[in-house]
């Protein structure tokens, strides 16, 4: 499979801890800020996505911190991985909400009072309405190159098996920031990987996630100095 190896329990990524390793962080990271960018994750799923930022994290390629992490799904696995990685979790069960809207606004609450600086999907599969001090603050990881294999109903291996039936010989993910419907908002980067002729929906994915746990953390870096810089704008100072 595609997964990453699993950072150690108690690998939780705190303030304190990222300027401790301050001495060749921007020489390593190419981030020159003047603290850990703060990030809550939303995911529906098994969590990869958030062991291979922590894992990065905790490595010291990325000056951030996890603040929250929310699952939108009751049987999320990432909600069992946050807690092995000693991080805040919560449920925001999809299914209790009659509205995107309604979900929405009980999600941003829970992000606000994080003081969160950027907002990272990860898996997640529910529609969010974006509220306006979000707006460019909200990210997410697709497993293709969009505009292509995009839309609802999209996901994992759907994408991979719509890739492999158009007859595509290179994928990739893309990083982009969301909006308020699936996969249209601004690219922010793309990585590509090779599609064998013998790959199964599966082998792809496989190879795509390895590109997925470079990008992600690759995006965070590039956008993070402009999201910091209008958080000082915005609380003046």
């Amino acid at each position: 499979g595609g997964g990453q190896p699993g950072c150690p329990d108690g690998g939780a990524v705190h303030a304190g801890e990222s300027v401790s390793k301050r001495s060749g962080m921007e020489y390593r990271t190419g981030m020159v800020t003047d603290r850990p960018i703060r990030l809550a994750v939303l995911l529906s799923g098994s969590g990869r996505t958030l062991q291979n930022l922590a894992k990065v994290i905790a490595g010291g390629e990325l000056d951030a911190e996890i603040l929250v992490v929310i699952a939108s799904r009751r049987s999320a696995l990432g909600l069992e991985r946050a807690g092995r990685l000693n991080l805040p979790r919560q449920l925001v069960d999809r299914k209790s909400y009659q509205s995107p809207t309604a979900f929405s606004d009980v999600l941003f609450k829970t992000i606000r009072k994080a003081e969160v600086d950027l907002v990272c999907l990860c898996g997640f599969l529910s529609l969010l309405v974006i509220p306006e001090d979000f707006s460019g603050r909200v990210i997410n990881i697709h497993p293709a190159l969009l505009p292509e294999f995009g839309g609802k109903g999209m996901y994992g291996h759907y994408v991979h098996e719509a890739v492999l039936a158009a007859g595509r010989t290179v994928s990739g993910c893309t990083v982009h920031h969301a909006d308020k419907t699936y996969d249209t908002g601004q690219t922010i980067l793309h990585r590509t990987c090779e599609v064998m002729s013998e790959d199964t929906p599966e082998s792809l994915a496989a190879r795509v996630f390895e590109q997925e746990c470079i990008a992600y953390p690759e995006a965070i870096r590039k956008i993070a100095p402009k999201i910091l810089a209008e958080a000082r704008a915005t609380k003046g100072g």
